[in-house]
């Protein structure tokens, strides 16, 4: 009998190529580019990706892109996946999209295919209300591409950005380069760590800026991790490597819903709600003119000491930082009397306005540790424009619909108070210290420019200075305003935890009303 043919497989041959096709794209720019980027301290792309999505939930888009059909000059070139891997998977069992450049596929440069897919990902983010991350590493638009007035079809990515914010988490983690209007994409992002040494990102980069105006820099002087998370303030958070980085998006993300409609994440905690830690007793000096360090009462405060400070390196008279009360994640908004006395200057206000905005869209309360002293006053601060800066942090603190909880350890003077949620503000709890004290200005200061002339024309200018200043002292003593139930409650320092830890349980169900708007007019 004669043996039959095995009929000819039609897909068999198609899936083995197939396959071998994603392999030879996996591959990247190859052995030798790899190399490279593993010797510059990076990881690939893809080892980005595998360690910030949980194993076996990725799901990739568009991995057969190539250079677009109609770049003639780019006929013919390699580009793996058009140097960017985008798609989406589970953080810690919560779905989120993510693209990554490959600096390994040329430069990591950004060119229509590969632009057309990160678009069709960030669609599909906001449509199934989803977190959005950038691993960023790339030197920028293609120039191959973008030069040319078709250059005037360009500009989605910063409005659809824009339409985002507040909607989904967006991250934008700077890993490597991140050059010309590409730098936009952290200007606009919600929390934005670098790589130490690696990451950076300008406007322009260090050739183009020669060309333009003679100056010469390095990449890293221009816009290094130091640049921004020090002076400019558009970074977040500094990190080492590539591997903390990725640890720092999966910390930040724990603290978000996924979406403005969810309630941010409440996880078990072990740490005792009524715990009282003792050597909050002996946190202040025992003059209000000296400095103490606000971080060491955060950490005694907070679920089991930990919290994420983001900005934590720029406009340092300030303090935010992402927390746990109970399970419950928050944003501290606190006073640093360890630099400058904690004064308000324009960086902080800023610091503070955005962080309490950013709060207010994803639902997360927040919590006021205030000891401040007011704003920076003189010529200079007034030329840079001290009032719209402070009018951008009253708005925001007024602005916040969330729960408010507000605790003064020490100093409230002026208008610090109010930007740090005073009573005026809406706190849902404002307690104190037996050490505070709420007044238009300290003692000292009132003295100087209330009785002035009493003190000149004294026998005793400084006996009589003193005895004024403790006459006035008495006046903005803290059981003066909890007497007239200005506050809530005076509290012994150790209650704090257990304090805060109530408000917020109480007030997760808040809603406020307001008058119907278009929208607000945010200073500038």
């Amino acid at each position: 009998m004669a043996t039959e043919t095995p009929p000819t497989s039609l897909l068999r041959p198609l899936v083995d190529d197939l396959h071998e096709r994603r392999e030879r794209i996996r591959e990247g720019g190859g052995a030798e580019k790899i190399a490279r980027q593993h010797a510059a301290g990076k990881l690939t792309a893809r080892e980005r990706i595998a360690l910030l999505i949980d194993p076996g939930t990725f799901t990739e888009l568009g991995i057969h892109g190539r250079p677009h059909f109609s770049q003639a000059s780019l006929a013919g070139r390699d580009a793996p996946a058009d140097g960017v891997n985008t798609g989406y998977g589970k953080i810690d069992g919560r779905p989120a999209a993510v693209c990554a450049y490959d600096f390994t596929v040329m430069a990591g440069s950004m060119g229509m295919t590969g632009e057309l897919k990160v678009t069709r990902l960030r669609e599909l983010a906001l449509t199934k209300r989803i977190p959005f991350i950038w691993l960023l590493d790339s030197a920028g638009a293609r120039i191959q591409e973008a030069v040319g007035s078709l250059f005037a079809g360009s500009g989605h990515l910063f409005r659809e950005e824009v339409v985002a914010s507040g909607v989904i988490p967006q991250i934008a983690a700077v890993m490597g380069p991140c050059a010309a209007g590409t730098a936009y994409i952290p200007g606009l992002a919600d929390f934005v760590p670098m790589v130490k040494g690696r990451g950076s990102m300008a406007l322009a980069g260090p050739h183009l800026v020669r060309a333009a105006i003679g100056e010469d820099v390095t990449q890293e002087e221009l816009g290094g991790s130091r640049v921004h998370t020090r002076k400019s303030g558009v970074g977040d958070l500094e990190v080492d490597s590539d591997e903390e980085c990725i640890a720092a998006i999966k910390q930040y993300l724990s603290f978000m819903p996924s979406n403005c409609e969810q309630s941010p994440p409440v996880r078990p905690v072990a740490d005792p709600l009524e715990r009282a830690d003792e050597e909050l007793l002996d946190v202040l000096p025992a003059s209000n003119r000296q400095p103490y360090d606000m971080h060491e009462v955060i950490r005694r405060i907070v679920d089991d000491g930990e919290y994420l400070d983001v900005k934590g390196r720029w406009a340092r008279t300030i303090i935010t930082c992402l927390a746990r009360f109970g399970g419950r994640p928050a944003g501290i908004v606190a006073n640093q009397p360890k630099h400058l006395g904690g004064i308000l200057d324009n960086d902080s206000a800023d610091k503070a306005a955005r962080f309490v905005n950013l709060c207010n869209a994803y639902g997360i309360p927040l919590v006021f540790l205030m000891d401040v002293p007011g704003f920076m006053v003189g010529t200079k601060v007034e030329e840079a424009g001290i009032i719209r800066h402070g009018a951008k942090m009253l708005h925001a603190v007024a602005n916040a619909t969330v729960p408010k909880v507000t605790v003064i350890t020490r100093k409230a003077y002026g208008a610090g108070y109010y930007v740090m949620c005073g009573r005026a503000y809406e706190p849902d709890l404002i307690v104190a210290w037996p050490s505070a004290e709420i007044s238009v200005m300290g003692a000292e200061g009132a003295v100087e420019i209330v009785f002035r002339k009493q003190v000149q024309e004294a026998e005793d200018p400084d006996a009589k200075r003193a005895e004024l200043i403790a006459t006035y002292r008495k006046l903005i003593d803290v059981y003066v305003a909890a007497g007239n139930d200005m506050v809530d409650d005076v509290i012994d320092p150790r209650e704090t935890r257990a304090t805060i830890c109530r408000a917020l349980e109480l007030a997760q169900g808040k809603r406020v009303e307001r008058p119907y708007k278009r929208s607000a007019v945010v200073p500038v």
